[in-house]
């Protein structure tokens, strides 16, 4: 009998806290050395040092569970699953961890039969983490502690669609033609800024209603972030209610357009 989706979180959250504590070592150094990519995106040692750490605890955990992990995958080395999977990004947000801004994420996530059932998300400048499997919550513990008993993690629930208008997730550098389409016909009454997973954990806590995103992203950016919000009583779609998919083999794990919902029965009136 598979383990309870709660215990998959907490070990993923785990997990993220120690890798968390290997970003913030580099983090709090003098230098942050990087390269670029194939694709041309930065990558450091912190996003190779906190993969290794994840991948080595993940496969002793999980020895069952492929792993599709961001940096191996730009290496080519992504082993064939035809069941569950786990997926990892090491350092979600590279480019603010190097501009030593707070907003970056360690991500861990379940995926089975194409959707994400269980995820973690942890901010480590922030001390801040958000855990998804048969319900959501979030819990503050410092890089490399272990995490505090359940019964100081903060039950999180999405809200209901506002009267008066909604609150939408957006960043500037992804502000397309399509997003301020979806902004025009969908009434938004305000915008908030965050990194693109915490966008998921906002929506998650009931500050907000709906993250648009109509830009490429993998899947290792929004397992973790999907997991927690459906955990939380929210959905995620494609345009047009279609349902957002995992396990894209043949697309490279490249998520196409996807709204983010609290409520879900907003992504079924707009």
């Amino acid at each position: 009998m598979p383990p309870p989706l709660d215990d998959y979180a907490q070990n993923f959250g785990a997990l993220a806290v120690l890798a968390g504590a290997v970003i913030m070592k580099i983090y709090n150094g003098a230098v942050i050395e990087t390269r670029l990519k194939n694709d041309k995106s930065p990558v450091s040692d912190a996003d190779e040092q906190a993969e290794a750490l994840l991948l080595a605890e993940l496969r002793r955990l999980y020895p069952q569970l492929p792993v599709i992990a961001e940096e191996s995958a730009a290496r080519g080395e992504t082993p064939r699953h035809e069941g569950a999977f786990l997926l990892v990004d090491p350092l979600d947000g590279t480019r603010e961890f190097i501009a030593r801004r707070n907003e970056f994420t360690v991500n861990v996530a379940l995926v089975e039969n194409g959707a994400p059932c269980a995820g973690a998300i942890y901010a480590p400048a922030l001390g801040e983490l958000w855990l998804g499997g048969a319900g959501a919550f979030a819990v503050s513990v410092a890089p490399g502690a272990p995490l505090p008993p359940r019964a100081e993690w903060r039950p999180l629930r999405t809200r209901p669609r506002p009267g008066g208008g909604m609150t939408a997730l957006m960043s500037r550098s992804h502000l397309d033609d399509e997003t301020r389409d979806f902004v025009a016909r969908h009434g938004i009454a305000d915008a908030l800024q965050a990194g693109s997973s915490l966008k998921f954990c906002r929506i998650a806590e009931g500050v907000a209603d709906v993250y648009p995103r109509f830009g490429p992203t993998m899947e290792w950016d929004t397992a973790a972030g999907d997991a927690i919000l459906r955990a939380a009583g929210g959905v995620t779609v494609a345009p047009g209610g279609g349902p957002f998919l995992y396990g894209k083999t043949a697309q490279g794990y490249r998520n196409g357009p996807f709204i983010a919902w609290g409520d879900p029965a907003a992504s079924r009136l707009c």
